[in-house]
């Protein structure tokens, strides 16, 4: 409930505030195990890529977030679960592949960090897309979070993973690659 209503009430902010605009939604099933892996420009990105999409979307986020008394209920109550900083733990990684075997959708952001600008990914996404069988789907934040002026949120194609399934260290880091191609191409376009 508080959810939906959180959603809700940011589409409205969002619509109002950056003209944002959605492409390409159909992308996203509507069940089963998804991993949304997007371009990180901002510290708004989770909810901008994650509102828009009728299904709850879980993403990580900076354990430090959690210990603020207000904004930590809020993130845990929004599907927000904590990873620290400097790697990813086992637990977060088991609770991930877990949110994920368990037909959530999740958010990730490949490249690890806001404004990447040589666009490398992490194998962090491509992991738990293997692991889980999780459907991939790209996503590109286009525009700049400047009040009334326009943004758009593009959802790709799926992404086939499936010729990486032996998930070895190569695997990944080609199934990363691909995802970041994905994504790349939605941002150019």
């Amino acid at each position: 409930m508080f959810y939906r209503f959180v959603r809700r009430l940011l589409i409205m902010i969002f619509a109002v505030m950056y003209r944002m605009k959605t492409e390409g939604l159909h992308n996203v099933p509507s069940e089963g195990p998804v991993l949304l892996c997007s371009n990180h420009i901002s510290l708004l990105d989770p909810p901008v890529v994650g509102v828009p999409i009728k299904r709850k979307v879980h993403f990580m986020a900076k354990a430090e977030l959690f210990d603020v008394p207000v904004l930590g209920l809020i993130i845990r109550n929004l599907g927000a679960f904590p990873v620290k900083r400097g790697g990813v733990s086992k637990e977060s990684i088991r609770h991930s592949i877990n949110l994920l075997k368990e037909g959530n959708v999740m958010g990730i952001f490949p490249e690890g960090t806001r404004n990447n600008t040589g666009g490398m990914g992490k194998k962090g996404a491509a992991m738990f897309a293997i692991k889980s069988g999780a459907v991939v789907v790209p996503a590109a934040i286009i525009g700049e979070y400047k009040l009334f002026r326009p943004m758009r949120v593009k959802y790709g194609k799926p992404v086939d993973l499936s010729e990486f399934a032996e998930a070895t260290s190569e695997d990944l880091e080609n199934a990363t690659e691909k995802i970041m191609v994905s994504i790349r191409e939605l941002a150019a376009k």
